[in-house]
């Protein structure tokens, strides 16, 4: 129940995320950009629907264009593995080392795509959400900064999403976390997948994300194995 409760008010606070092109949204104000985007969202969204309901896997090619970009997927990849980036770290022999390190790199990898078939799911279920922003957060100085907003739709009770977005090395922001409800997305994958890393090591989790990755676009709230 709480991971279809999850995936539902994804819904809504990934479309705050979803359009305009990279060179259109400044990366140096996390507030302006979460704003920014947000002002195209539903635009593009409504403008692509005769694509949409042709063939819903358009909608990978709207997230892999549109949102990935402002997405820190690098970042939440390593985020959900936790502790295993640390054992990787104090591994010794140099073979084994290598092989964990090209381990890592292909979660990131599938862990990116397991986002754009999650994102492309959970935009068939589109409505007409408005969303109202909390103050602008100041930032200077800060790694991490919280950009509150809330969703409103006619008939059902508002939500209440915080983005985290982090400035990277280079100055530029871009989320990695959302907190629906006081409830880290982050956070409850991590949750999710730790007892099969302890079990089974990243590989397997790999092979997992992988194969959920490449089914057809469709929204699985329903299913608590997605």
């Amino acid at each position: 129940m709480l991971k279809k409760y999850l995936v539902i008010i994804t819904l809504s606070a990934l479309s705050l995320m979803q359009t305009v092109s990279a060179a259109e949204v400044k990366l140096d104000d996390p507030n302006k950009m979460v704003r920014k985007v947000s002002e195209h969202t539903f635009d593009r969204i409504k403008k692509d629907q005769p694509l949409i309901v042709k063939d819903q896997e358009y909608l990978r090619v709207i997230v892999e264009e549109e949102l990935m970009p402002y997405i820190d997927y690098k970042y939440a990849a390593l985020r959900v593995l936790g502790s295993e980036v640390s054992k990787v770290r104090a591994i010794t022999d140099d073979a084994e080392k290598a092989q964990a390190i090209k381990d890592i790199q292909r979660f990131i990898g599938v862990f990116r795509e397991y986002l754009v078939a999650t994102y492309a799911g959970v935009f068939t279920q589109y409505t007409n959400q408005h969303v109202e922003f909390g103050a602008p957060q100041p930032f200077k100085g800060q790694d991490v900064v919280v950009v509150k907003t809330k969703i409103i739709e006619d008939g059902k009770p508002d939500i209440r999403i915080d983005f985290k977005v982090r400035e990277d090395r280079s100055g530029q922001w871009r989320a990695y976390d959302m907190i629906a409800e006081g409830i880290s997305l982050l956070d409850a994958k991590q949750s999710e997948l730790q007892g099969i890393l302890r079990q089974q090591g990243i590989d397997k989790v790999s092979d997992l994300l992988e194969q959920k990755s490449k089914l057809p676009v469709q929204f699985r709230g329903s299913s608590s194995n997605d």
